[in-house]
């Protein structure tokens, strides 16, 4: 079982393919990461050193590995942040030869683009090259609220709102949309909220929040590792929904427990995958 998994990277702390790559590896999966920058830390903390990997450069490892006549092995596709357009292409191209290769091959595309509070922090282009290329592509998309606002054009206030952004979404093409942090009028202020939906339904979970000042990046990129992880596994929506939610509260617990500003991955590995809290979702479509 193996996923190919197309992203950032860093040398000191948990973001991109270092925050994916460890727990899909707990969980089983063989994982090919391909680094599209290689920085000594992620960018939240306002300088940082190191290579952008250029579009050519991810091309050739992707060639190279399919020299290795082993892309029929993928079983699934996995993409994060895109500094451009051009890698964003690279992207798509890599998951058609995968398709290729093995046609039960899934795409999950988490379109990273921006958050409340920060608003829009990538280049101009990328969104709609997302709304347009990208998500319709997919087979599965895990926005956070903010990102699925924004590809869809719609405000997201109640529950209903959310159901009806993540149809719009599912027009797009993916056939899951996993919206990963939604907060809407009647969330509880001490809790925060994960919604799955797909043509068989819709499930919502709610979780304790935890309030880390500054908030841990990372977190979006182990959240859609874990529930593309959960989705292959569990084929059943529901159940990769409510395991991820566990995951993803260990997680955070253990970086409250640690009082880091980084993701406590390591210290969670154990609880990721046997998580002492679990959460049962709720059917609301």
């Amino acid at each position: 079982m193996a996923i190919l998994s197309i992203q950032s990277h860093v040398a000191y702390g948990h973001v991109g393919n270092a925050a994916a790559v460890l727990p899909l590896q707990r969980l089983g999966y063989d994982v090919w990461p391909i680094h599209t920058v290689m920085f000594s830390n992620h960018t939240g903390y306002g300088s940082w050193r190191g290579p952008i990997i250029s579009a050519s450069d991810v091309t050739a490892v992707i060639e190279g590995i399919a020299e290795r006549g082993v892309l029929n092995q993928c079983q699934a596709v996995l993409s994060g942040y895109m500094g451009n357009t051009e890698l964003g292409q690279v992207i798509i191209d890599a998951v058609a030869r995968v398709r290729a290769a093995n046609p039960k091959a899934l795409y999950l595309c988490d379109p990273v683009m921006g958050d409340v509070g920060r608003g829009v922090f990538v280049k101009s282009d990328i969104p709609e090259f997302m709304r347009k290329h990208a998500i319709p592509t997919a087979d599965i998309i895990t926005p956070n609220q903010f990102e699925l606002e924004l590809l869809t054009n719609q405000k997201i206030e109640t529950l209903e709102d959310a159901l009806k952004a993540a149809k719009i979404a599912r027009r797009l093409g993916p056939k899951v949309i996993l919206i990963t942090s939604l907060i809407r009028r009647e969330t509880a202020g001490d809790s925060i909220e994960m919604l799955a939906a797909s043509d068989k339904g819709s499930w919502l979970i709610s979780t304790p929040r935890f309030r880390l000042t500054p908030s841990p990046n990372g977190a979006g990129d182990a959240t859609s590792a874990l529930f593309l992880a959960y989705y292959l596994a569990q084929n059943s929506l529901s159940k990769a929904l409510a395991k991820s939610a566990a995951s993803i509260f260990a997680l955070f617990e253990a970086t409250d427990n640690a009082g880091s500003r980084e993701l406590a991955l390591i210290a969670a590995q154990d609880r990721i995958v046997r998580p002492r809290t679990k959460f049962i979702p709720r059917r609301v479509s």
